[in-house]
């Protein structure tokens, strides 16, 4: 019964458009980032080693692992410049991710120490990516940082190369650093060390960005990022950065973690940076278990983007947790096996269905939600919990549609999805 007293805005509950923070648009081969454009999906490979004595063939090993982290759906790729045997591997990598139908332009090549010789030593090579990245804290040290910083941009601008400009907490250039910490000391109402170690972090990225301008950089050609490893510093450092420039941001945490930590980590810190309008593109860089494949953090940053409405991968798939009321394990192998239909059949549809990608599917395990969720869904079946009639009740587009019984329930529940795939999107 509703207090008479109780006076509740219909605008409170009124679901509003996520409002981007407005940035420059970077193009990177084919993918553009920025602006009103997608947030775009990335992810890094982890390599092997490249033998150089064999460089060919090594490099079909690494392009091995970039094609199948494209394949998932990332859409850029980064590789770790840190020797000359990679960029030597560089125009077999392209070649062999061609022959898989990428765009050898989706690599990212990841620079540290050695990016400045590198693009003076294989600048052909180099080239061939369709972005750098730049650690202002690792391009150099002492007098001779500005001037490996400015040779770089110059490569950059003469082969029409976009720049990230990437700063990470862990590699923070300590001149400037030292600078704000002395500066920070020496008040009589000094803020704490965290405080400085965030806004050296923005200014770091900020200045090198106004430095890479000076030397004839455009800004559409700049990408910026902040790497840290606590959420919380996250969202202040992007924060920061969106009130102070219109650079397009990278998002994700340095070191996310391994597991369940790493996974929370990320969409924490991503999806309130991503909600208030901040981020042009995203990684999750999650620890794998050995043994685990690198495309988690693909799928990771899909259902970040997927849970929030910014984007849509694949059908969604809500499903109950269970309880007392499910005493049966059925709707939870449903669940897993509609799961794996999907995942089955999603290349097929996504050349021949478009708008797949927006469906939900309802698996429910009991009377109590089941006939509700399944109406709020495109399709829904919603399974008998203990003590209810055996049979599986299915709605379509918010209505009942039919009742599944017996042995065959799941083969029949996966012809109905498949029957409503082919014929709402053609």
């Amino acid at each position: 019964m509703l207090d008479k007293d109780l006076i509740l805005n219909d605008n409170t509950c009124e679901l509003s458009q996520i409002s981007r923070h407005k940035t420059h648009v970077v193009e990177v081969g084919k993918v553009k980032i920025g602006g009103n454009n997608p947030v775009v999906v990335q992810s890094m490979a982890l390599g092997v080693h490249i033998d150089a004595d064999n460089i060919k063939s090594s490099a079909k090993h690494y392009a091995k692992e970039i094609t199948e982290l494209a394949r998932t759906g990332s859409e850029l790729v980064r590789i770790a410049l840190n020797s000359e045997e990679v960029a030597r591997a560089i125009p077999y990598i392209v070649e062999e991710i061609n022959k898989e139908g990428f765009d050898g332009k989706i690599l990212v090549g990841c620079g540290q120490y050695e990016l400045d010789k590198l693009v003076q030593d294989y600048p052909d090579n180099i080239k061939m990516l369709g972005k750098i990245r730049i650690n202002p804290g690792n391009i150099g040290f002492g007098d001779k940082r500005d001037e490996k910083f400015e040779r770089v941009i110059e490569y950059a601008i003469m082969h029409d190369l976009p720049v990230r400009i990437g700063v990470n907490w862990g590699s923070l250039d300590k001149y400037l650093l030292q600078k704000l910490m002395d500066e920070n000391s020496s008040l009589s109402n000094s803020r704490p060390s965290d405080v400085i170690l965030r806004k050296a972090l923005v200014m770091s990225a900020l200045d090198s960005a106004k430095k890479a301008e000076e030397i004839g950089l455009n800004s559409n050609k700049i990408i910026i990022s902040c790497k840290v490893s606590k959420v919380q510093d996250l969202i202040l450092v992007y924060m920061a950065l969106a009130k102070s420039s219109n650079y397009a941001l990278h998002l994700g945490l340095t070191e996310a973690g391994m597991g369940n930590k790493g996974v929370v980590n990320t969409a924490a810190g991503l999806t309130y940076l991503l909600q208030n309008g901040i981020g042009d593109t995203i990684r999750a860089s999650l620890t794998q278990r050995p043994g685990e494949s690198r495309t988690n953090e693909v799928v990771v940053c899909q259902e970040i983007l997927q849970s929030i409405g910014l984007r849509h991968f694949n059908p969604q798939v809500n499903s109950c947790p269970g309880c007392g009321r499910t005493s049966s394990d059925r709707f939870r192998i449903l669940t897993e096996e509609v799961n794996g239909y999907i995942k089955t059949h999603m290349p097929m549809w996504k050349k021949k269905n478009p708008g797949v990608e927006h469906m939900n599917i309802a698996v429910m395990g009991c009377i109590v939600n089941g006939p509700g969720e399944s109406k709020h869904a495109n399709l829904g079946i919603s399974l008998p919990g203990y003590g209810e009639k055996p049979v599986s009740a299915v709605y379509k587009n918010g209505k009942y549609f039919k009742t599944l019984q017996g042995d065959n329930v799941s083969e029949e529940f996966k012809a109905i999805i498949d029957n409503y795939v082919k014929k709402h999107y053609t």
